[in-house]
């Protein structure tokens, strides 16, 4: 049997197919899109058409490949962007465009929510997070204080990757992973906050739809998509979950021990617990998993967005990017980059900029600035990690994603700021596969009273770990980072109390 995995992310989306028996992924397809341009700074909107052309164009890309084999296809799983807020109308038409995570329009109605409640330590003791701007709830309360004539349209409200599983299955569902970073959801029992709900507005109890576990089957292919696709009659839609929680399926990470980081744009660190992990600090997001686990997660936003400004405004390729670093001694001659370009989100600085400390005639060179654009990244995800074994979870491996992870200097650097080991996996999309993985665990439990193949087992047999990439951290350049962290946080914090950041 094959199982197709579709990863519906801010800038592309992509598609795998899988083979169950052999583990080898038969075809890929990808698509690329943009925002919505000209919108204020800070307000980050796409339309939800444009994940239903790209997922189409790529599952169509796979079939392509597949040719007469497309009807080994046995079902389908998607990943999605979290936090996004698609406002369907009573057509189920959206009212408007959907608002992002990285959307930070919404700090006000954060404050709002959280004074309502006591501050922020009153919105964790309801829902286990603190409420924050890349949430999907404050967006709802924006769109009712900014745009009243879409939010007296709006009769239900989905997460991006819902809104693709309503459109392959016309169902409206929600799985707990997803729906744990919407800002609503009581992490610790899986059930909505209705003091939380009823605050933004007494309808939004009718716009939710149903919620459920993440290991249940959400429906299936809709009867016109699988005449169109060339597929079978029933094909089933597996619940999905969002980028992070299909991400940690995908990379093996389904039980204690293991963490994940992805390298992209932005950055995450998130690792499976067998009960709820809360900060009463707010920095770790106490989110569900899409296992019926729960994964506490650390976001930054900005990793390769860092390097990538470096590179340009060197003018320089990849290669010469990796050379740089790599010539560069470890701290960079005492350089400081504070990576906060697009504000940051851990630490909570929705205004943050980008900040370079400490340079001297003899060490303001390009590779010590590229080099510390790197460090300064990764320490972010550091200070994330360090807050992991604080809050009682210690890693024994960390396995990396995303473009980032492809370069072995970074992966080095990796491994000696979060002291310990770092590995990267046979393929780079782990959030398709995790997908591919979730809809095959879907069918083959479906309907049965006890599980008859675990995610263990799957993971097992179907994530592959590169071994080649393996680096563990060198003991001197690890104490050199820890103290560097320490100076980039209180640097950050100083800046921050005094209006600077």
């Amino acid at each position: 049997m094959y199982f197709l995995g579709i990863d519906s992310g801010t800038q592309s989306s992509k598609a795998i197919v899988l083979d169950l028996d052999t583990g080898r992924i038969l075809a890929s397809g990808h698509s690329t899109y943009e925002l919505i341009g000209g919108l204020p700074p800070g307000h980050l909107e796409q339309h939800p058409q444009t994940w239903v052309d790209a997922a189409d164009a790529c599952v169509r890309q796979c079939l392509e490949k597949l040719g007469a084999d497309r009807v080994k296809i046995a079902g389908i799983g998607v990943s999605g962007q979290q936090h996004g807020l698609v406002a369907l109308g009573a057509d189920d038409q959206p009212v408007r465009p959907a608002k992002l995570w990285c959307d930070t329009s919404t700090q006000a109605q954060c404050a709002e929510i959280a004074h309502e409640f006591g501050g922020q330590p009153g919105v964790i003791a309801l829902a286990g997070n603190a409420m924050l701007p890349g949430y999907t709830i404050p967006k709802l309360l924006w769109m009712k204080q900014n745009e009243p004539a879409n939010f007296a349209k709006t009769t239900s409200i989905l997460l991006p990757h819902d809104y693709l599983n309503f459109w392959l299955s016309g169902v409206k569902r929600m799985e707990y992973g997803d729906a744990s970073g919407m800002g609503i959801l009581n992490v610790r029992t899986r059930q909505w906050s209705y003091e939380l709900c009823d605050y933004i507005d007494p309808r939004v109890r009718s716009m939710l739809p149903e919620l459920g576990s993440s290991r249940a089957v959400h429906g299936r292919l809709r009867p016109e998509l699988a005449k169109a696709w060339g597929l079978g009659d029933n094909v089933i839609i597996s619940a999905g979950g969002g980028d992070n929680m299909m991400g940690a399926i995908g990379t093996g990470n389904i039980k204690p021990g293991v963490v994940t980081a992805s390298f992209g744009t932005s950055g995450t660190l998130y690792g499976v617990a067998a009960s709820p992990v809360v900060d009463g600090q707010g920095e770790v997001a106490a989110f569900c998993d899409s296992t019926d686990q729960w994964l506490p997660l650390v976001c930054t936003m900005n990793v390769t967005v860092v390097t990538e400004q470096v590179r340009e405004m060197y003018g320089w390729d990849l290669k010469q990017l990796e050379a740089a670093v790599a010539s560069a001694p470890a701290g960079a001659e005492g350089l400081l980059f504070l990576p906060y370009l697009n504000g940051e989100r851990t630490p909570n600085l929705p205004n943050g900029t980008g900040v370079l400390h400490g340079l001297r005639p003899g060490n303001m060179t390009p590779a010590n600035i590229a080099r510390a654009a790197v460090e300064g990244a990764t320490l972010g995800l550091a200070y994330g990690l360090k807050r992991f074994r604080e809050l009682g979870m210690n890693p024994t491996e960390i396995r990396l994603t995303g473009g980032g992870s492809k370069s072995a200097v970074w992966r080095q650097i990796a491994a000696d700021c979060f002291n310990a080991e770092v590995v990267t996996l046979g393929t780079s999309e782990g959030a398709a596969l995790g997908g591919a993985i979730q809809a095959a665990y879907a069918q083959a439990n479906e309907g049965s009273g006890a599980e008859k193949v675990g995610y263990e087992e799957l993971c097992a047999k179907l994530v592959a770990l590169d071994e080649g990439t393996r680096c563990r951290p060198d003991a001197g350049r690890a104490a050199q980072y820890a103290e560097q962290l320490g100076r980039q946080m209180e640097l950050t914090g100083r800046l921050q109390q005094t209006g600077w950041l």
